[in-house]
């Protein structure tokens, strides 16, 4: 297979979200009528890359899933999106990852149920080196983590920058080397504390940087983000104040807008803008992908805040 060039590759785990509205989250046996229902798709790396398609950039996923319906609409999401999925392997009587994701109608926050599929692990022997090689960019999660060591090592040989996404509740001491040999490290202020130890982000972020990435960035939802770049000045991004619907997928289309940023060579405090900016539309809809921008929607939003 000719392989053209692509923006970015991301390896991560796909999955098929499915978005339940309650008034309230369960305690006991009831019965409670939903606000709303959605199917969406979804994975932190996999709503990165599609934020990236629906911005213009191309990209590329990498994992494996299921012979089954839920791995059929995963597929038939990259698809719609303009990801190239040919990278993603099906295996027959397997199943794929589903998640069920209460949402909170009042705050948008979430209650996250999911169930692993039985498709197996991307695996360390697995070459991709020659898609990774033709790439600007390796996103990464630290999911299928002997994959993306070998990963990494591909992107490094061939001058591709990697990108490391540290979630909440994700933090793991195997993270640690994918820290240190990412070139960019945007993780979540969870994930900041429990690799660093700093409770404040711009401590934290100071001790992300000394690890060995060149950028360096903490998320905390409606605080905003603290970024900065190795030498140069620290700062603080402010979020967009939004009627949120669902916060479902916001740090994951954070991490795509930022990375459109950098490959269109904007300014890192203009890139972070740009990130926030995404991810506040994301929030107003409910889905982690289906009130992801268009580049037009994105300089519409950040031209009514100006």
């Amino acid at each position: 297979m000719e392989i053209q060039k692509i923006d970015v590759v991301g390896l991560g785990a796909s999955t098929l979200d499915m978005f339940t509205v309650v008034e309230r989250f369960p305690e006991t046996r009831e019965v409670q009528k939903a606000g709303d229902m959605l199917l969406d798709g979804g994975g932190p790396v996999a709503t990165a890359l599609v934020t990236l398609a629906k911005l213009g950039a191309s990209t590329a996923m990498i994992d494996h899933v299921g012979n089954d319906w839920a791995g059929s609409l995963i597929l038939d999401d990259f698809i719609k999106n303009r990801v190239n999925s040919d990278f993603i392997t099906r295996f027959p009587e397997q199943s794929s990852t589903v998640a069920n994701i209460l949402v909170h109608q009042a705050t948008g926050n979430r209650a996250i149920l999911f169930h692993p599929g039985s498709a197996p692990e991307v695996g360390a022997e697995e070459d991709y080196t020659a898609l990774i090689k033709e790439a600007k960019i390796l996103h990464i999660n630290g999911r299928y983590l002997a994959a993306c060591r070998t990963a990494i090592t591909s992107a490094k040989a061939s001058g591709v920058l990697v990108s490391f996404d540290g979630g909440a509740n994700r933090y793991h001491p195997g993270m640690r080397e994918l820290v240190q040999q990412s070139d960019i490290c945007i993780v979540a202020r969870d994930f900041a504390f429990h690799y660093t130890g700093e409770a404040e982000p711009v401590d934290a972020v100071v001790k992300l940087l000394n690890e060995g990435p060149d950028i360096v960035g903490v998320t905390d939802g409606a605080h905003g983000s603290w970024i900065a770049r190795r030498g140069g000045q620290l700062f603080h991004q402010p979020a967009f104040m939004v009627e949120v619907t669902d916060t479902t997928g916001c740090g994951d289309s954070y991490h795509g807008a930022f990375l459109f940023g950098l490959l269109n060579e904007m300014p890192l405090k203009e890139a972070a803008e740009f990130a926030s900016a995404v991810a506040a539309i994301n929030a107003r809809t409910l889905g982690g992908r289906a009130g992801l921008p268009s580049l037009e929607q994105v300089r519409i939003f950040l031209a009514e805040y100006r």
